[in-house]
Order: C-alpha cells, then sequence, then structure tokens
C-alpha cells in the first residue's frame, strides 16, 4: 500500500484543501503516483496543534532511555525497508538506485547517532562567587519544530533535522519537497511502528505555500531549512516577521577546489569526475569551480574530459543498478541547467558536453567549461547539474583569493601532498566544510553548514543537537 494522505498525530488523514500532487518519472514522464494530498493551512494547524499537545503532554514525561529506543526501533524499521524507500526517490526524481540505497544506508546511522545523545546533553554549574551567587545552567528542549527539506536527498534531510530535535525532546513538522514526496509519507508507519506517542512527528506535503505555513506559524519554536538561498532567505524573513522564530538554514553553495602539482594525480581525477558527478551533479555540496596549478593543469584537463566522456555513457535507467548517471530532477530542473549551457556558450570555453544526452528523459551530459569570465553566470551561480569550470592558478595566495571571491561558503576542497600546506589553506577558505585529498564527505557526528549565503547554523554532530535547545540560567543565592 502507498501513503498518500498526510501523517498528523499517529494516523494518516485526508488532507482538506482539496489539492494533489501527480508524480512523473524523469526517466521517460511515465506516471510515478497521483493523488498525493496537499497540506492547507488547517492542516498545517492540526499537526502543529498535535506536535503543541504532544510536547507538554506525554512525549514530555518520556525518560531519555524511552526517546533512545523509540528513535532506534524507527532505524531498525527504516533499514528494514530502506530499498523500497529508496525506490521511490529514483522513480520520482531520477536518482540513481545505488546513490539512493547509500542516503538510505545513512538515514539508520544518523538516528543511531543522535539516539546516542539522548543522556548526554549534561547542563553546566559554576560555583559560588564573590556575591555568594551559585548558577546552573541546563539546556531545555525548544519545543514544537518543523523542518522543510530538498528533493535531492530526502531521507539523509529528513534524518539530520528529525533526529536532532527528538534526542532532546523536542516535537516535529515535517515537508519534504513535492518533487519527492512519496517516500517522506511512508515513514508515518514507522514512526507508529516504533512507539513515539501521537503527535511527536508529523509530514505534511506541498510546495513553497505550505514551507510558507510552517516558517510564519506562531505556534511554532523553531523551523530548519535545506534548499535555495532565495528561499532561504524568504523562511528566514517569514520567521523573523511571525514569531522570531529560531532558524536553522543550510542553502546552496558553488564550491571551490583547489588541486596542486603535488597532489596525488590519479585520486584527484577521481573526485572531479565520479565523486563531482555523484547523483548528476545535484548536489549543494559538488566542487563546481575547479582550480588548478598552472604546471599540471594541461594534463589534468584532458585527462578530466576523457574522464566525463566515458562516464557520459553510463547514463541511462536510474534503477538499473549499473547506471552511474541519471536523469535531472524533472523537466524545470532540465530546463533551468540547460539555460546555464546556452549563456555559458558565451561566457567560457566549452571543452565537452553542453548538451541535451539522447531523445527522451531529462538527461545532460557531463560538462566542463574551461576559464569563465570573472562575471560569468557559470562561475558566479549555483548551477544544480553535471557542470564544471575550470580555472588555472600560479601561487597559494592567488588560489585563496579565487577560492573565497564567492557569495557562497558552503564546502571546499584541497587536493595536495603537503599536510602543512593543507592545514595554512583550510585556515584561509571561508566556508563551513574543508576537504583534504577528498570531496563530498558525509558523516552524522559532525557539524554540517555554511558561511556567508550557504546558511545559518549546522546540523549534525553536538552543534546539531544544540539548535534545538534554549539555554537557561538559573542563580542561586547562597547568602539568603
Amino acid at each position: 500500500m502507498v501513503h498518500k494522505q498526510l501523517f498528523i498525530n499517529n494516523e494518516y488523514v485526508n488532507a482538506t484543501s482539496g489539492e494533489t500532487l501527480s508524480i512523473y518519472n524523469p526517466h521517460d514522464e511515465s506516471l510515478v503516483a497521483d493523488g498525493i494530498q496537499v497540506a492547507s493551512q488547517e492542516d498545517v494547524d492540526k499537526a502543529v496543534s498535535a506536535a503543541r499537545a504532544a510536547f507538554k503532554g506525554e512525549w514530555s514525561k518520556w525518560t531519555p532511555e524511552q526517546r533512545s529506543a523509540a528513535m532506534i526501533k524507527f532505524a531498525d524499521l527504516t533499514d528494514k525497508h530502506a530499498e523500497e524507500l529508496a525506490l521511490w526517490e529514483t522513480k520520482s526524481m531520477g536518482q540513481p538506485i545505488n546513490v539512493a540505497k547509500f542516503v538510505y544506508s545513512l538515514f539508520g546511522k544518523v538516528f543511531r547517532y543522535y539516539a546516542g545523545w539522548t543522556d548526554k546533553l549534561p547542563g553546566e554549574a559554576w560555583t559560588e562567587d564573590e556575591q555568594g551567587m551559585y548558577k546552573i545552567i541546563q539546556y531545555d528542549p525548544v519545543g514544537v519544530c518543523a523542518g522543510i527539506g530538498a528533493w535531492n536527498g530526502s531521507g539523509i534531510f529528513f534524518a539530520f533535522k528529525v533526529a536532532a530535535a527528538l534526542a532532546t525532546g523536542c516535537t516535529f513538522i515535517y515537508k519534504g519537497s513535492e518533487k519527492s514526496p512519496i517516500g517522506m509519507l511512508q515513514l508515518g508507519q514507522f514512526i507508529k511502528e516504533a512507539g513515539f506517542p501521537p503527535g511527536v512527528v508529523n509530514i505534511v506535503t506541498g510546495d513553497g505555500k505550505v514551507g510558507a505555513a510552517l516558517a510564519s506559524h506562531m505556534e511554532i519554536n523553531k523551523i530548519s531549512f535545506t534548499g535555495s538561498a532565495f528561499a532561504g532567505k524568504k523562511v528566514q524573513e517569514l520567521a523573523a516577521k511571525s514569531n522570531l522564530k529560531r532558524v536553522t538554514l543550510e542553502l546552496g553553495g558553488k564550491s571551490p577546489s583547489l588541486i596542486f602539482p603535488d597532489a596525488n594525480f590519479e585520486n584527484a581525477l577521481v573526485h572531479h569526475s565520479q565523486n563531482f558527478l555523484f547523483n548528476s551533479g545535484q548536489a549543494c555540496i559538488a566542487a563546481s569551480r575547479t582550480f588548478v596549478h598552472e604546471d599540471i593543469a594541461e594534463k589534468f584537463i584532458q585527462e578530466l574530459k576523457t574522464r566525463f566522456e566515458q562516464l557520459a555513457h553510463a547514463m541511462g535507467q536510474p534503477s538499473d543498478p549499473n547506471t552511474f548517471l541519471g536523469p535531472l530532477a524533472d523537466g524545470k530542473q532540465f530546463e533551468r541547467v540547460m539555460s546555464f549551457l546556452d549563456i555559458g556558450k558565451e561566457e567560457a570555453e566549452l571543452l565537452t558536453g553542453g548538451a541535451r544526452h539522447g531523445d527522451d528523459g531529462w538527461y545532460i551530459q557531463p560538462t566542463i567549461f574551461l576559464n569563465p569570465k570573472d562575471d560569468a553566470k557559470i562561475y558566479r551561480e549555483e548551477i544544480f547539474g553535471p557542470v564544471l569550470t575550470i580555472r588555472t592558478f600560479k601561487t597559494e595566495e592567488e588560489a585563496i583569493k579565487l577560492a573565497n571571491d564567492t557569495s557562497f561558503g558552503l564546502s571546499s576542497c584541497i587536493f595536495t601532498a603537503s599536510i602543512p600546506r593543507a592545514l595554512r589553506l583550510a585556515k584561509h577558505l571561508n566556508a563551513g566544510n574543508v576537504n583534504i585529498n577528498t570531496s563530498q564527505v558525509f558523516s552524522p557526528n559532525v557539524p554540517f553548514g555554511g558561511a556567508k549565503q550557504s546558511g545559518i547554523g549546522r546540523e549534525g554532530g553536538r552543534l546539531g543537537l544544540m539548535n534545538y535547545v534554549e539555554a537557561k540560567t538559573i542563580s542561586i543565592n547562597m547568602n539568603a
């Protein structure tokens, strides 16, 4: 049975809006599912009321051990059904099945990681000062929280947001992307089976209107958003104009990668071909601005061109385990990337790719542009597709300047055999994540997020947990 209703208060319920979504496979435009219900403002209100009642009621009485046990059981259930959940992403937005399985392999790991934190969030104590004040700092759950996830990694966005919130004792309303809502809706049955009280986790569906209803809701205490910088600014604006709710934003990127002459050549090639093209380049941390030292530039560029051309032959049916590159998420995303390619041919030298792949489906050839102009759109804006730009540099100072010359600051990469050089550069790169001799690193136990216009706050690790608590200082007059 495919669940198409909203999941509110531990039950699948009909939306009151009367609106529905139809999802089509970007491989061949065949219908994946129709009748997926879209939440109205009334439905959002119901979900918030359920979350509020749970936060004040039964959930508040659960011990950390009980929360942990339910989170682990939920992880076990999603692990058991990971392949079918992954297949919904493959059908809905063309994510190659092996990529989708990888994403869902992280899902359970994130829930288990945060399940281990439920009884490990200590407070602080300060012995009495010269005025005789003894101070205690305790961390309380922030309350009712909401999350909005992007379509390119639905499962992992749900896991990072919801697991951290539940570990602290918060309750949650989650909205996935309207491009890939089906897998998220199926999670409701596992939430109930895991034993969470009604209202602790609620799932709604819809487009930006539903996201706006969450961001502006007066009874939601905190919201976490993953998506574009444009949409993230709207979320922050609505949050500020409503009840000044806490906001975490994980937004876009235009990440740099610096390759030095002493780098392991093969390793650098792999990370700028296979790893860059992971999920068809639809990844916020993809290092889409590559800077190569002039001493190795000619050889590296030619080798990379060969890799891109070879990988173009690994496109195909995304449900086939042998497929490496799938289509873009839908026709809208395809047209967006194609518009960048058309403009890019006037802004830089096209080395390879730059066109549609085949006659059917939303496939685009892996593309490399050389020496884009400083103000080139393909160099400045996030494309979110299989498109890489390459420029050269001479010195470390020039490399740093080029890398930081962007409004984004999500991720960055350094390829060199010199650890002193790597750490020198890492200190100066304006990015939330620095990868040395690697790229696209995912781990639940370290914080992830961006600098500048790539976001606010962090998800993952202890910092991700702290986004869902409020610090409370209790002062005791020991002289009274």
